[in-house]
């Protein structure tokens, strides 16, 4: 799955083109502030790279969930503002992401401008990949970039459909450093290779826990989703979370791992609550001593102690879920003990690891620990699917190298 950067393209394919950048500008906001600004911050290198070599640049992206049409709080007004800080010039914000408004906007910038259009989710079309839509979408360019790794597990007009249309069509940095590294470590990672699955359930997470334990030589398993294992395992589990459909899923994931000699490590001790709520009574328990009435939402130390001689080893590590209720900070010991391991691996023995998506990410970031990762995902089910071993659409539509 070898795809063309952006790197890939000589200056005459770039000075002077209108470049169609696909970014994932899907950040937090609260009313029209933006709370965490990472994925614009993540999405310049790209930008600046095509403006240095005289592209005239248009990003486009989505923003949350419009429901019918355009919607005031869901404008990227916010975005082109602050990606206008951070590159230090003006982002212009188209009125639209079609038509001829928008066409004489892109039309009158020179090369090193930058615009942005308007978000294409206010049109339905956009998610269902129409054809006629993905056409008026292309129509001011010359190329397309996705750089947008969040959103390449779907098959829309503005990650899919536009590569019909525009050519060439490669990725972006950012894009291409996630294929690297979370396809990398999974398929050519150093062994011995160990992958963390948290999360609260198995329901979610049983494709890639499936997948994982073929490539993988430890699992560990935490989170939520602990306790349906554990009952699998014939353990009383309190009023913790399972998911009594899946006890069988999980007794078959536990025999595959058996069989092909893999090591699945569960907690030997958990931290469990008498409500679920930052102010519950706590207390530390042995796993097969989990009383009536209380309910799971941390690892216990033993637990960690455990996790961190069974990483001790290992040369790539890949993490997808916490270990617990993180959010609260009685029960985000585990998570945090386990980011600062990881880390720890990565600064002292150079060890491989990845951070794939979603809450962990979170995680991460609050630890303060982020930066001594090998590599922090942007994408949540992108990153989900990538580690399940399924093609993501925005990357097969690319140019291959």
């Amino acid at each position: 799955m070898v795809k063309k950067t952006v790197e890939d393209l000589s200056e005459a394919e770039l000075k002077g083109k209108k470049v169609l950048v696909r970014c994932d500008l899907n950040v937090p906001l609260d009313g029209k502030k933006i709370t965490d600004d990472t994925r614009i911050r993540m999405s310049i290198p790209t930008i600046e790279y095509l403006k240095n070599k005289g592209a005239i640049v248009t990003v486009c992206s989505h923003l949350g969930r419009p429901k019918d049409g355009p919607e005031d709080k869901f404008s990227l007004g916010p975005c082109a503002e602050r990606m206008g800080e951070l590159l230090g010039q003006t982002v212009t914000l188209a009125p639209d992401c079609i038509g001829e408004e928008v066409a004489k906007v892109v039309n009158a910038a020179k090369e090193g401008d930058v615009v942005m259009l308007e978000n294409t989710r206010f049109y339905k079309e956009e998610t269902k990949n129409d054809a006629g839509f993905v056409e008026k979408l292309a129509a001011p360019f010359d190329l397309y970039v996705n750089d947008a790794f969040g959103t390449a597990h779907r098959a829309h007009a503005s990650t899919e459909g536009v590569t019909k249309f525009l050519k060439p069509s490669v990725s972006g940095f950012l894009l291409a450093k996630e294929l690297a590294y979370l396809d990398g470590a999974v398929n050519n990672g150093k062994s011995p290779m160990a992958a963390i699955v948290g999360g609260s359930k198995v329901s979610s997470k049983i494709t890639v826990l499936e997948a994982l334990v073929e490539k993988c030589d430890i699992i560990i398993i935490g989170g939520g989703m602990v306790f349906t294992f554990l009952k699998a395992k014939g353990l009383g589990v309190g009023t913790s979370l399972v998911e009594d459909d899946y006890v069988e899923t999980a007794k078959g994931v536990l025999a595959k791992a058996d069989e092909m000699g893999k090591k699945i490590l569960l907690p030997s001790d958990i931290v469990v609550a008498d409500k679920f709520a930052a102010d519950a009574n706590s207390k530390t328990v042995a796993v097969d001593a989990i009383p009536d009435g209380w309910m799971g939402l941390d690892n216990g130390p033993k637990t960690t102690a455990e996790q961190k001689e069974a990483l001790s080893t290992c040369k790539t590590i890949i993490m997808n879920g916490p270990m617990g209720v993180f959010e609260m900070e009685k029960f985000a010991t585990g998570t945090f003990a386990l980011v600062n391991i990881m880390a720890d691996l990565t600064k002292e023995k150079g060890v491989i690891t990845v951070i794939g998506g979603g809450d962990s990410v979170s995680a991460t970031e609050q630890s303060g620990r982020a930066s001594d990762m090998s590599h922090i995902s942007t994408g949540g089910g992108a990153s989900l699917e990538l580690l399940e071993g399924k093609i993501l659409p925005g990357v097969a539509a690319l140019d291959d190298k």
